[in-house]
């Protein structure tokens, strides 16, 4: 009995002896300060983890990648119609542009002969009334019939303003449509809203299709949307494509790079970037135990590195690797 109880205090001695020799050899946390932006490493070995980059002012080139669809192609009629046929990936936005080029037909024939014809009747009823040969009924009634017919014009052009809007919002000029070519192809392409400020019209894009894998396509920006998605903040592209062979057919989708180059402009790794709730930060080393939090306004994306516009000055040491684990201890999460 004594040589067990000898026994299971020598176990617990050995237990104690390791639970503080485990104790001592647990690194000290780091120290959180003014609401999580200030962080604080007194294990010098941990700290050594997270590695930085010294930013500075350069220059910048690469290729804005984004995702593209056919959106539209043109073919030519075997009706003989003088409107080519416009085939939309959209059947919605196919509804939209047949009803506007029937109210474009419908405004021409009101103007060009219905109001006409109105109005060389109401001149002749006034001339015949003047002379006694018509009744004040039948002048009232060709002053009415030619109302009935502006009135139907303007009806006409209301109706068109809904279909252009649905047309232009999906990244699609309808007068253009209406002129362009057969072998023609638009893709429709999304680029982030703080993307914009270096694309414009007249910029040329290389494409590669899915359908071919093998394939470099060329094309030309023809049009940025007005319009920026509330929900994605996304701004639509209009790209055009020459189609002469028919390769290409609405739906497919393509990978589209846009080169971009920015001068004398402060960026950081996009690794870099942590984003909480709609705003966006980076961690500066500030000394050999130190890292700080910044809030930073950023620009647009060059490669694998960001633009930033302000909340940090040439020189910093920016952290851009072990990002994450700063963010837990400085959010808390």
């Amino acid at each position: 009995m004594k040589r067990v109880f000898s026994i299971l205090v020598l176990g617990l001695l050995l237990s104690c002896n390791s639970k503080e020799k485990k104790k001592v050899e647990d690194p000290q946390p780091p120290k959180v300060e003014n609401d999580g932006s200030l962080i604080t490493f007194k294990d010098k070995s941990i700290f050594n983890l997270f590695k930085t980059e010294v930013i500075g002012n350069g220059s910048l080139t690469g290729d804005l990648m984004a995702v593209g669809q056919v959106g539209a192609t043109v073919l030519g009629s075997d009706s003989g119609s003088a409107n080519n046929i416009v085939l939309f990936e959209n059947p919605e936005l196919a509804s939209n542009y047949t009803q506007l080029i029937q109210h474009q037909i419908n405004i021409k024939q009101i103007s060009n002969v219905n109001i006409k014809q109105r109005q060389i009747e109401l001149a002749r009823a006034k001339d015949l009334n003047q002379h006694g040969a018509m009744t004040g009924q039948e002048l009232l009634n060709a002053q009415t019939a030619l109302s009935m017919e502006m009135t139907n014009l303007s009806n006409e052009k209301a109706a068109i303003i809904e279909h252009e809007a649905m047309l232009k919002s999906a990244g699609f000029d309808p007068d253009l449509l209406r002129r362009a070519q057969k072998g023609a192809a638009y893709l429709v392409s999304d680029i982030p809203e703080n993307q914009i400020s270096k694309l414009k019209k007249g910029d040329a894009c290389s494409i590669q299709f899915t359908a071919y894998p093998n394939e470099t396509f060329t094309g030309k920006i023809e049009a940025i949307a007005d319009r920026v998605d509330f929900t994605t903040r996304m701004v639509k592209l209009r790209i055009g494509l020459n189609n002469a062979d028919d390769k290409l057919k609405v739906g497919m989708y393509a990978n589209v790079a846009f080169g971009l180059k920015s001068n004398n402009t402060i960026s950081v790794p996009k690794t870099a970037i942590v984003t909480v709730q709609g705003k966006n930060y980076v961690f500066i080393q500030k000394n050999d135990s130190q890292f700080e939090r910044k809030e930073v306004q950023m620009g647009q994306q060059i490669g694998d590195r960001i633009i930033i516009f302000g909340g940090v000055d040439s020189g910093s040491k920016v952290v851009k690797d072990g990002v994450m684990q700063l963010k837990g201890l400085s959010f808390g999460y």
